[in-house]
């Protein structure tokens, strides 16, 4: 933490306890980038949150320093204090979260490597393409991938207004990640409970407008977070991205399991880095294997989405932020197959059951 940072921030008291927010431990994270800082405050041990006392102090004291210009206070989930439940009493849920577009769809995978991220991207951008209102949001807070796959990696923040968190726009998709607010290279180190906090503000607080869709991009593998956004999150359904590999659909699997154990509707598999296509002579090789997520799918009785080949283009699109998705091609055409297909389930599974009406 910068030192001038940490000197002003022991100048601010933590009611509850009566010390200063650095001998507190309420400082999860404090960053600076373009004159703009970013503070997030870890709960109270005890007691309400002070979230609203705390900001208008935390923002004149580090207001007055040089060179700042903007300061923005996030707090992550409230730690309420343990309590035994009451017999025959289910423990409290989280209240329902509103659902901010037509269809909310997750894009998942049971490890990582497997290309989800860049597989959430090029589905967004292809919708987008196909005239859809679009948004997307990094859930992956430990390694979030979407400023970098959208050319936004030079940004003063996010800037809250009284309709909520402005998203940014890129290539006519809004998007939200904690890559917003780190600097580059900062570390996350949350506990459980801080990270579901903050997926859940990222979603809830977010200004998204009218959106005919929002794809998720979900951190990699089955624990904490990824229990929290298929349990609290109004999701209509969720796309599982796996290479041919057997280690990958192993991993795949496991992903599948748990949306079923949660009652979200699979729709469909999606087989990334299904053929190397020669950027040369256009030769195509299965150097991964092939056909393995198809073989699942058909498995579970669920849609196969289409085969993502792998091509130069595709990194090089993905490390410049222009997605190839936008564009027409054998790489961008079988993003927007896919995505078209994607929707297409959505809206099937979504569809009411018919009513029988009994003379």
């Amino acid at each position: 933490m910068d030192d001038r940072l940490k000197h002003a921030l022991s100048q601010v008291t933590e009611r509850q306890s009566g010390r200063n927010l650095i001998d507190a431990g309420r400082i999860e994270n404090a960053s600076v980038m373009n004159k703009a800082v970013t503070i997030i405050l870890a709960p109270p041990v005890a007691g309400k949150p002070d979230l609203e006392t705390l900001k208008p102090e935390i923002e004149k004291t580090l207001s007055a320093l040089d060179g700042i210009e903007q300061v923005r206070v996030i707090m992550t989930a409230h730690r309420e204090p343990a309590q035994k439940p009451q017999q025959g009493h289910n423990h409290q849920k989280p209240a329902p979260v509103e659902k901010p577009a037509k269809r909310v769809i997750v894009v998942a995978s049971g490890k990582g490597g497997v290309g989800k991220s860049t597989v959430s991207a090029n589905l967004a951008a292809a919708l987008s393409r196909d005239g859809l209102k679009v948004g997307l949001m990094d859930a992956d807070i430990y390694g979030p991938s979407v400023p970098r796959l959208f050319g936004i990696t030079d940004t003063p923040g996010l800037k809250k207004t009284d309709t909520g968190v402005q998203p940014k726009i890129a290539h006519g998709v809004k998007l939200i990640s904690m890559g917003f607010v780190l600097e580059p290279g900062m570390p996350v180190v949350w506990r459980g409970p801080m990270v579901q906090g903050a997926i859940r503000q990222l979603f809830a607080d977010t200004d998204w407008g009218e959106l005919d869709v929002l794809i998720i991009d979900m951190p990699p593998g089955t624990g904490d977070a990824q229990l929290a956004i298929a349990q609290e999150l109004p999701v209509d359904g969720a796309v599982i991205v796996s290479t041919p590999q057997d280690l990958a659909l192993d991993d795949a699997r496991k992903a599948i399991t748990m949306f079923e154990k949660t009652h979200i509707p699979i729709l469909g598999l999606v087989e990334n880095m299904s053929i190397f296509l020669c950027p040369h002579c256009g030769e195509g090789s299965h150097i991964f294997g092939h056909g393995g997520a198809r073989e699942v799918a058909k498995s579970i009785g669920t849609e196969f989405l289409g085969e993502i080949p792998l091509h130069p283009e595709l990194r090089e699109r993905s490390d410049t932020g222009r997605p190839v998705a936008l564009d027409e091609g054998p790489v961008g055409d079988a993003f927007l197959k896919a995505a078209k297909s994607a929707m297409d389930a959505a809206e099937a599974v979504s569809k009411p059951a018919p009513e029988i009406s009994f003379s």
